[in-house]
């Protein structure tokens, strides 16, 4: 198991909230991944989170699939605000 998998590990309870997925353009893993790092790196809110990413886009594809490229702000922002803490516990 590599690292990225590893830390992904993690949130294998965490399902996609999204419905609607014909329209789903970024994994939902992925995005966790940029917000988490992101933070990590000092990025408060969604548009410092993509402007994280595009900076950081090489690195970023060596471990996440990144299919189209960096979810806008309002993607991240979308698919934070479906989430509940709930949905964080573990079974």
């Amino acid at each position: 198991m590599d690292l990225t998998e590893m830390f992904l590990s993690h949130f294998d309870a965490l399902e996609d909230p999204r419905e609607d997925s014909h329209k789903v353009l970024h994994r939902f893993h992925d995005i966790l991944v940029i917000a988490i790092l992101g933070t990590i790196c000092g990025a408060d809110g969604w548009t410092e989170i993509c402007q994280f990413a595009e900076a950081k886009i090489e690195w970023l594809e060596t471990f996440l699939e990144l299919p189209n490229g960096i979810p806008s702000h309002d993607t991240f922002g979308r698919i934070f605000s479906l989430l509940t803490r709930v949905m964080f516990k573990r079974p």
